[in-house]
């Protein structure tokens, strides 16, 4: 299994997901808000968006842009279904365990810190 460290460098290699950054209205929501704010927004995202066995809109849930966490999914991967299979191979229409939320959580987190 790859380390988040790994998994980004990974994802420095692709051209699409390259080309995600955070703008300088993305950096200052999170100084304003603060990292512990916008892990639970990433944390409800992927919850809600996700997380369930059947997403009705599945490759249009998660926006280009409106919060770093939607940025950070697309740049990691983790803003469908489809991305999560081709990238990850985690099954589609099956839900996510909470172990499979956490780290994609993680991974979104790892990705703004260092974009921040």
């Amino acid at each position: 299994m790859a380390t988040i460290e790994e998994t980004l460098e990974r994802l420095k290699k692709s051209d699409f997901r390259a080309k995600f950054y955070l703008s300088e209205k993305d950096k200052q929501y999170i100084t304003e808000k603060g990292m512990d704010t916008i892990r639970f927004h990433a944390e409800e995202f992927i919850r809600t968006r996700l997380a369930p066995k059947e997403i009705p809109n599945d490759g249009k849930q998660t926006p280009m842009r409106g919060h770093p966490v939607f940025k950070a999914q697309h740049a990691c991967a983790c803003c469908c279904r489809n991305c999560l299979e081709k990238w990850y191979k985690v099954p589609r229409n099956t839900p996510l365990t909470e172990l499979q939320q956490e780290k994609i959580v993680n991974l979104l987190m790892a990705w703004i810190n260092a974009n921040k």
